[in-house]
């Protein structure tokens, strides 16, 4: 497969980052069907396409025909078969839980067609432990956009062994006609390339606050003002999702037995309180006055 020959994209989640790659997709003139089993997961994705195209037009960074073409090139089902039954290339944005993306690449692989490459969004699951599920371990490819994914540049294209290079080829040839900019990794590795690097000076920050050494908007600023990050480790967790990083927490205390893998205390006492960060008005900061 070349890049030429891709023309409809499914993308399987319509969450926050699986509308937004989408949507991002349609605005660079592909066809695009998001599903979801959520319906009102739906119904809002659908809404906020309706409300940010215009917002763009506005702005002047598209045409009102631009904004007409992407808006007729996205649909959202709930059906995942009506949704991928003519992809040509598949990203699959689900919750990180390695039991359900498994599942949604057996479905994937039934109900794709044969050339159809399968990517995975995951930000911490290499897709080695999901191409198994699947008859086409060769297509299946992580591919990993940040969020949010219709501002953010950087997208990780992950080479397990597993992966040809053809599907290597077009999934970074495909990021780039995404407007985005891609970069290889040539093996896997738990986190890839960026996470890894915040997950140590997130992990160090948790580490002064859990010990009382300094709080939340001190250790952020130190971040900004000292190392000249855009933000601190903390807001940038208000932004991507604290539930998120529980999850993914738990995930990976899954997998290895071992306590050190945990969500740490605030993090846990956060996400048990509904409090995940800007989507919810109050996660390590107070989003209430927005």
């Amino acid at each position: 497969m070349k890049l030429e020959d891709i023309k409809n994209i499914c993308v399987v989640g319509a969450g926050n980052m699986g509308h937004q790659i989408a949507l991002q997709a349609a605005i660079c003139g592909y066809k695009v069907k998001c599903s979801d089993v959520n319906a009102d997961t739906l119904k809002k994705a659908d809404a906020f396409v309706d409300s940010y195209l215009p917002g763009r037009v506005e702005k002047g960074r598209l045409t009102a025909e631009q904004a007409r073409q992407a808006r007729a090139n996205i649909e959202f089902v709930d059906s995942l078969k009506k949704a991928v039954h003519d992809a040509d290339f598949v990203i699959e944005a689900a919750t990180e839980v390695l039991s359900l993306k498994r599942k949604i690449f057996a479905d994937l692989d039934h109900l794709a067609p044969k050339h159809a490459i399968l990517a995975t969004n995951s930000s911490a699951i290499v897709s080695s432990k999901i191409a198994d599920a699947t008859q086409r371990q060769d297509k299946v490819v992580n591919m990993h956009f940040f969020n949010p994914a219709l501002v953010m540049k950087l997208v990780e294209v992950v080479k397990g062994a597993h992966v040809s290079d053809e599907t290597a080829d077009v999934t970074m040839a495909l990021s780039k006609d995404l407007q985005k900019v891609p970069v290889l990794l040539k093996k896997e590795v738990d986190g890839f390339l960026l996470n890894r690097i915040f997950a140590a000076i997130s992990k160090e920050a948790m580490w002064l606050l859990e010990m009382g050494v300094a709080e939340v908007e001190d250790i952020d600023n130190a971040c900004v003002y000292g190392a000249g990050h855009p933000m601190g480790p903390f807001r940038l967790n208000d932004l991507t999702g604290l539930d998120l990083s529980y999850i993914m927490r738990m995930e990976k205390f899954r997998e290895t037995g071992n306590p050190a893998d945990l969500p740490s205390p605030r993090l846990v006492e956060h996400y048990m309180k509904g409090e995940f960060g800007e989507k919810t008005g109050q996660g390590w900061y107070s989003y209430s006055g927005k």
